[in-house]
């Protein structure tokens, strides 16, 4: 069996990267235009959307890969079943992942004429990704794949413990998907160029205890090692966690080089003046400022929904000037365009019936995307009937990790929710008893966003929403 090659990737190291990347990747992607660079189809994780990928995307296009070549699209019902084969009211199965994914392949290869294409993973969107490459047609239609963070060898690895779930490596779906179709074969499927990113040893799925998946200071059968892939190019990010392999500039540096053989002209985003924005609006079930946080959510069109979009001051939150974008939401869930100012800062104000009139805070968005989705939040009854207001701070694109980043709420180093230790928490709630409409201001590590509370009695919640 092929043994599992690892490149364990810094700044400070940056500079011997390109050789390593050519001497693994003999059959690298040149940079010569529209027709010669193949469609990039980014499939996101369990419980999430394709807004995930817009960083990513902004940063393929800051380095000159087309915009009409990048695509991601958003599985209907992205949370995974507790057991595979069996039904599950609003989950999906792996079969029906991969049939999604198959069907975004062609539609994709259509529209660009493309004959194969480019496959890029997080978590759970990389079982779809092999999946489809090892039952489906991905043999004939994928040229290269990148998996950041896909637990390739489970989560846990317990004989008889919840093996029905795809997430077991003892399971059916993962041992089928690892056992090599000849002997002597990897287990990445040959005749295709793959890369896995994961962390050195903050990823909350590849640890050799289970306390992020209800098993404390109990064996998991996994270790750091269980996204790597024998056959790939296995390269290691220090200290990222589990979003972080798919999400962060060091991730994209290691997806570029992959790719193309050369390093990418910057790991930041290239700023537009005018950036177009549209997306989506989704809905989701049980309260998501509770316990059950993420959960039931779903990428189904929100019809009815009402989105209005402000202008505000960078420094308070506070509304400047009239409305900017007003529209309803209809059957296709679809919104925008909406041309923006790549220097301001806006309230995105999400309404519908049965849920939390949702006010969301951003950072200013530098460049054009179709990506740009939101879930308006469901309050708990407990919440609303205690009055003051509710902030949440959220990260999609990583986790808070008070040993390793810079984190302030409300002018407080104390996070509700955040532990001293991990990389496990990516949503903060913080609780106001006062209900008198004042600043709240988020900041992580160098982004720092303002909002605006409002009411909770009056079905509100504030949501200041991190980029990076």
């Amino acid at each position: 069996m092929t043994r599992r090659r690892h490149v364990i990737l810094g700044l400070a190291g940056s500079a011997l990267l390109p050789s390593v990347f050519m001497a693994g990747c003999a059959s690298t992607i040149g940079m010569r235009g529209p027709a010669f660079t193949p469609p990039v189809i980014f499939v996101h994780g369990n419980g999430d959307n394709s807004g995930l990928w817009q960083t990513t995307i902004w940063r393929f296009e800051s380095n000159g890969w087309p915009a009409d070549r990048l695509f991601a699209g958003d599985m209907p019902f992205p949370l995974a079943r507790d057991e595979d084969q069996k039904a599950q009211s609003g989950r999906s199965s792996t079969r029906e992942q991969r049939d999604f994914l198959a069907a975004e392949v062609k539609r994709v290869l259509l529209e660009t004429g493309a004959d194969k294409c480019v496959l890029i993973g997080n978590s759970r969107g990389g079982y779809a990704i092999r999946d489809y490459i090892a039952n489906g047609a991905g043999r004939e239609t994928v040229s290269h794949v990148i998996l950041g963070g896909t637990p390739n060898h489970g989560v846990w690895s317990l004989p008889g413990y919840k093996e029905g779930s795809e997430f077991s490596g003892t399971g059916p779906f993962l041992t089928a998907l690892n056992k090599p179709e000849h002997p002597g074969d990897p287990e990445a499927t040959p005749g295709i160029r793959w890369l896995t990113i994961r962390s050195d040893n903050n990823d909350k799925y590849a640890q050799t205890t289970g306390e992020f998946i209800g098993l404390a200071g109990k064996p998991t059968g996994i270790t750091t090692e269980g996204p790597a892939l024998t056959g790939a190019t296995n390269v290691v990010l220090p200290r990222v966690d589990h979003r972080e392999t798919a999400f962060s500039p060091m991730a994209f540096d290691a997806m570029w080089r992959f790719l193309t053989g050369s390093a990418p002209a910057t790991t930041a985003v290239i700023a537009e003046v005018h950036p177009v924005l549209q997306g989506m609006v989704t809905g989701r079930g049980a309260s998501s400022i509770d316990a059950t946080s993420g959960n039931f959510v779903n990428n189904q069109p929100l019809e009815g929904a009402k989105l209005e979009i402000w202008q505000t001051d960078p420094a308070t939150g506070a509304r400047m000037g009239r409305e900017a974008f007003s529209t309803l939401i209809g059957r296709d869930g679809h919104w925008g365009p909406f041309t923006a100012n790549s220097a301001a800062t806006y309230e995105f104000v999400v309404s519908a019936p049965g849920y939390t009139t949702t006010h969301v805070y951003r950072s200013a968005l530098p460049r054009s995307t179709r990506h740009l989705n939101f879930r308006p939040e469901r309050l708990a009854p407990a919440l609303r009937s205690e009055g003051g207001a509710v902030v949440l701070l959220s990260r999609p694109r990583g986790y808070f990790d008070r040993q390793r980043d810079s984190i302030m709420f409300d002018g407080s180093a104390v996070v509700p929710g955040v532990p001293p230790t991990g990389a496990g928490v990516s949503l903060s709630t913080l609780r106001l008893a006062d209900a008198r409409t004042r600043t709240v201001v988020g900041r992580f590590n160098d982004e720092q966003i303002a909002g605006q509370t409002w009411p909770v009695a009056d079905g509100n919640v504030t949501l200041l929403e991190l980029t990076y």
